[in-house]
């Protein structure tokens, strides 16, 4: 993980550089630029929407699996971290790529 950390108010943090991370479906090289499309690709993979969890995010659920990607309802707020969630829980198929 690249960064600075930063000490401030008796807390430590990292400062990541300014490079843009995105999420690339891999086997159709596609930037996932919206829940639209994420929506599409996720549930040609079976995974299927959850709506029994917080109403602030968007989450989806295998039944063949314990498994639950959670993220936030806004997609502005969708951050590495959503990113390298769905990677792996789909190994293969995503990749995180700096811009």
């Amino acid at each position: 993980m690249a960064g600075v950390w930063v000490f401030n108010n008796g807390v430590y943090r990292l400062e990541s550089n300014s490079r843009t991370r995105v999420l690339v479906h891999l086997p159709s090289d596609e930037v996932v630029s919206s829940y639209s499309s994420l929506d599409r690709i996720l549930r040609g993979l079976g995974w299927e929407r959850y709506y029994g969890g917080d109403p602030d995010l968007y989450q989806f659920h295998k039944h063949s699996s314990i498994d639950l990607i959670s993220l936030p309802k806004d997609f502005s707020k969708f951050s590495s971290v959503h990113m390298y969630d769905i990677v792996v829980k789909n190994p293969n198929v995503f990749h995180v790529r700096d811009m």
